[in-house]
């Protein structure tokens, strides 16, 4: 026996066979896996090392526990219940169910649920995580997707939006309308879908010689309530909110003072959340294909678990949807 006298275990055979041991753990207990070639491999490493599971090792983190871990930043955003109905219903084609945490907006939060996820999952899903990237790729965690968020040339895999392109669309759409000088309300700080989309907000307005203004908001209708007078100070005609809560947010404190969307300040949001077209007025905004990001981060981190080491990043279009939250522009 190649181990010696030591009893080979699950690891020594996906070593063996160059695949990761939830793959090993798929074929020995019967589950379905695509690649007829990967079942070959493992059976004949099994054999090699005369490897033996036994019921105490099924139950350990090998693959076999049949949860993906998923992290949150804030379970109260309804887009990320879209997000996890897409990737609950892909998961559950494949027998597979989610354990799903609320970070809190909190990195130190977000840090500890990654790793104690990770002790009874056989894979995670990150949702737009807000730590940094350099700490992402250290964690020794085995399969993990990232949604919305880059991931440069990491080895870690990717789905997510095209934030930027529909950023930029905004921007053009309030230019056409004759907006002059328009505010962004911004998101979280740690969050890369924020800079991404304020990136694309400042680069459209510069390129369309548009004033801008920016303040600091956050994720939630509070932020947005809070910080939308600020703004008005600096004497926008338009504002861009981060999502569609912040803007709800704004939308509230506009009639608070005494103002109208579009008729003295235009307001548009981001995300396309289901309530966006019942407001009064009905919100402009950009749609996501969040449901599609879920499913398409499943076969991600499925891929990861079939064939050990193997990426990828799927990027998805963004739409611009335009409603009577915009007009004219009533400032100059």
């Amino acid at each position: 026996m190649a181990q010696g006298m030591r009893k080979p275990t699950i690891v020594d055979v996906a070593r063996v066979a160059e695949v990761s041991t939830a793959t090993v753990s798929r074929v020995l207990n019967g589950r379905r896996v695509t690649d007829p070639e990967l079942v070959r491999r493992v059976r004949l490493a099994a054999a090699e090392l005369h490897y033996r599971p036994s019921g105490t090792a099924r139950s350990l983190k090998a693959g076999v526990t049949r949860l993906i871990g998923v992290v949150v930043p804030d379970l109260g955003n309804p887009s990320f219940s879209e997000l996890l109905r897409g990737l609950a219903d892909a998961a559950g084609t494949q027998d597979h169910r989610l354990l799903v945490a609320d970070a809190k907006e909190s990195q130190d939060e977000e840090r500890a649920l990654i790793q104690e996820l990770a002790l009874h999952c056989d894979g995670l899903v990150l949702c737009s995580p807000r730590l940094p990237l350099e700490e992402l790729a250290r964690f020794e965690v085995g399969p993990m997707v990232c949604t919305n968020r880059a991931v440069g040339d990491l080895s870690m895999s990717s789905a997510g939006v095209d934030s930027y392109a529909g950023m930029a669309a905004v921007v053009r759409h309030l230019a056409g309308l004759g907006h002059r000088h328009i505010g962004y309300l911004a998101g979280p700080p740690t969050s890369w879908s924020n800079a991404e989309r304020q990136r694309a907000f400042d680069d459209a307005a510069a390129s369309l010689r548009i004033r801008v203004s920016v303040a600091q908001a956050g994720s939630t209708s509070d932020d947005g309530h809070r910080a939308l007078p600020e703004l008005l100070a600096a004497g926008v005609s338009g504002v861009v909110a981060f999502n569609d809560l912040v803007a709800i947010g704004a939308l509230a404190r506009l009639r608070e003072e005494g103002l109208e969307a579009p008729g003295d300040i235009s307001l548009a949001g981001f995300d396309d959340i289901p309530v966006a077209q019942f407001l009064a007025p009905p919100l402009t905004t950009v749609r996501l294909p969040t449901e599609e990001v879920g499913r398409h981060a499943w076969a991600l981190l499925c891929d990861q678990l079939e064939r050990a080491g193997r990426h990828g990043t799927v990027r998805l279009p963004t739409e611009l949807v335009v409603r009577a939250s915009t007009g004219v522009a009533a400032r100059t």
